[in-house]
């Protein structure tokens, strides 16, 4: 016997045993032998993933035919996981991801940032700018001390307070939900407990409740608008996300309710603040709204999965991805044209083009939406 050897495998030749003198063929055998093992063995040193290692080969040589086996590789190779699944089983991710609340956020200990992350500030901006464009509407800002100091605290109770107030008491009645779409957010993930989750959004509810009577008294108001606008953005916040109503079951009500809590009320409360608030603007700014429906449905294709296991009719449950995307970008586009359209009605005609800015984004807006928005 013959025997060669190297760090992976070990190949094995039969000799005539003791022969003095090889024939030609023989000594063919035991060169093509050799070659055959220096391959091989090259072969399996450039191999990167070095764990899913193949069995040995089996090589015999006979006059007629050369036969090469090799078992299957082993059948407990690791399989790969979604993004999302992944990133949880890790504990990879972004630190800045988890301090804005969005997907890929860092598995952190750390209690104050998992409450930040909770109140996801990467929502806060759209409410902010409703502010100010309420302001703006109402005719009597003033770059002032005190209308600008006045525009800070209303958008500190518009964006972290009751925004925070809102995503976080979604979060916790979504926690059987995001158990099975994203099993890393810091509830089912065991990172903060129930009870700390309620008293988190008990706080920013009053904090912002509070904001809304200090705004009131700020401005002199006989009537706390302010403060009731806030009270009536919480309720509609509480009803969206937890029984019995909880309008996030119905695509329709519950995205409509989202986009009057985004886009609406924040103007509302700015217009309020500084002038009047008008049954002229309350109409528009609700029919402005049925974009913000648009844009909600965006939210919803990260968790078809979920929301089909719950039963909640989400539009994409209820029509399908390929329906739901044209659905959102409908929606957002009707109610751009009809801005448009207002418009071109003004003295300046062309103030209406600034509203297509948008519309080279309409075609990939229109593609398949990814798994993890």
């Amino acid at each position: 016997w013959y025997r060669h050897k190297n760090t992976d495998h070990t190949y094995s030749t039969s000799l005539k045993a003791r022969q003095p003198a090889f024939s030609s063929l023989e000594k063919w055998r035991t060169y093509s032998t050799q070659a055959l093992s220096l391959i091989f063995s090259s072969f399996k040193r450039k191999r990167v993933r070095t764990q899913y290692l193949v069995s040995p080969l089996s090589l015999s040589l006979s006059r007629r035919r050369v036969t090469i086996r090799a078992a299957e590789t082993d059948a407990n190779e690791a399989k790969p996981q979604a993004p999302g699944k992944a990133l949880a089983a890790g504990g990879g991710g972004s630190s800045f991801n988890q301090l804005l609340g969005i997907k890929g956020a860092a598995r952190e200990t750390n209690k104050w940032k998992i409450r930040l992350q909770l109140t996801k500030p990467v929502t806060w901006p759209p409410l902010v700018c409703g502010v100010v464009c309420g302001a703006a509407a109402s005719g009597n800002f003033n770059w002032t001390l005190e209308d600008v100091a006045k525009s800070i605290v209303c958008m500190l109770m518009s964006g972290p307070f009751l925004t925070g107030y809102t995503q976080t008491i979604n979060d916790y009645y979504d926690r059987e939900i995001d158990a099975i779409n994203e099993p890393y957010r810091p509830i089912p993930s065991g990172a903060i407990s129930e009870n700390e989750v309620i008293t988190q959004f008990c706080l920013l509810l009053l904090g912002g409740l509070g904001l809304g009577g200090l705004l009131d008294v700020w401005a002199g108001h006989d009537f706390p608008i302010v403060f009731y606008l806030a009270l009536g953005g919480s309720l509609v916040s509480y009803i969206y996300s937890a029984p019995p109503l909880k309008l996030k079951q119905n695509g329709w009500i519950g995205n409509f309710a989202l986009g009057v809590s985004y886009i609406s009320l924040p103007w509302w409360a700015g217009q309020a603040l500084f002038g009047t608030l008008t049954p002229d603007i309350i109409v528009l700014t609700l029919l402005y709204s049925i974009a913000g429906l648009g844009i909600a449905i965006v939210n919803d294709f990260k968790s078809i999965e979920g929301d089909r296991a719950l039963g909640l009719q989400s539009l994409p449950v209820a029509f399908g991805a390929e329906t739901a995307k044209w659905i959102c970008v409908g929606a957002i586009d009707i109610t751009q044209i009809s801005v448009v359209g207002k418009r071109a009605t003004f003295s300046r005609a062309w103030f209406a083009g600034d509203c297509f800015g948008d519309k080279p984004l309409i075609p990939f807006m229109t593609e398949s939406p990814s798994p993890s928005p």
